[in-house]
């Protein structure tokens, strides 16, 4: 009897899960899938005179996003503007990335080998930039590397330089501001992997005559790896949609995708390509995140091998 009534029972407490699960999951779909499925039929119309669109059905998006057509010829050609401003957005996010990688991986290394009573100071230091909102950040760095900021007049001062530098409304800039809004999500997961490195296995290598370099490529990073690709993903997808830090630092010179789109659904009155744009960037981190999927799947595996 009992063996009869374990599958009804069964069936009864998937079902009790399911209705459990139904709010969650209607939330969810209005939420994440409604507003990118109607940018994506958006990417599909023509644009209006004056913004919004048109419900015609048409290519013209798409074909814009990498290629345009001479006003006058009729010719085709690539869409340099839009392809310099994905190259620029995607090599400022991987220039970040890296001098993230190198400010950030000693910092939790040192903030791995302190006292356990104290990391959660080092930890609070490393926080706090969190609590301030991220255009005063960037107004910060703009105040630190103008003509007359604090960098030039203390190279002015030192008689290291004649002339203030201009670092302002440049690349570096920008590359400047994103690495120190986004410092903290390198450090972040470094720490989570570092904190649970066995450092016995550090001192073993040590006592086999490794180098510091040799203990730091064989043995910690191998096992910090899972944090490094962590970090790098954390860092990488939000410099590609970076909007604030580019307008303000780079003064509308050099843009990035994040300001390519705005300027779709502002001043540019065209939303379709706006959307497109906007569905090739998430295309884009799509990309890096099966990436970091297969990364920590290989990390796992050979863990478990």
């Amino acid at each position: 009897m009992a063996d009869d009534l374990s599958p009804a029972r069964a069936a009864r407490e998937r079902r009790s899960r399911l209705l459990l699960l139904t709010p969650a999951m209607i939330i969810l779909l209005l939420a994440a899938s409604g507003p990118l499925l109607i940018v994506l039929i958006y990417s599909f119309l023509t644009p209006g005179d004056y913004g919004g669109v048109v419900w015609k059905f048409s290519w013209d998006a798409w074909f814009s996003v990498v290629a345009e057509r001479d006003f006058f010829t009729d010719e085709l050609s690539f869409a340099d503007a839009h392809l310099s401003i994905f190259w620029r957005s995607v090599k400022l996010s991987l220039m970040t990335t890296v001098a993230a990688l190198i400010f950030g991986f000693p910092t939790a290394y040192f903030i791995a080998t302190r006292p356990k009573r104290s990391r959660d100071f080092w930890m609070l230091l490393i926080m706090i930039p969190f609590w301030t909102n991220l255009l005063i950040r960037t107004f910060a760095i703009m105040e630190l590397i103008r003509a007359e900021g604090t960098v030039n007049m203390l190279l002015l001062w030192t008689g290291i330089i004649d002339e203030p530098i201009q670092m302002l409304f440049t690349e570096f800039s920008i590359m400047l501001g994103m690495v120190y809004v986004y410092l903290p999500l390198m450090i972040l997961p470094i720490y989570a992997s570092m904190e649970r490195l066995d450092f016995s296995l550090v001192e073993a290598a040590y006592d086999l005559y490794a180098t510091r370099w040799r203990v730091l490529r064989r043995v910690i990073f191998p096992l910090v790896r899972p944090g490094v690709i962590a970090g790098s993903i954390l860092v990488f997808i939000p410099c590609l949609g970076a909007y604030v830090t580019p307008r303000v630092l780079g003064g509308g010179k050099n843009l990035m995708l994040g300001n390519l789109i705005e300027l779709q659904f502002g001043q540019g009155r065209n939303w379709p390509l706006g959307a497109a744009l906007s569905l090739s960037l998430l295309a884009i981190v799509m990309v890096a995140l099966i990436f970091y999927v297969r990364a920590v799947g290989r990390d796992g595996e050979k863990a478990h091998g």
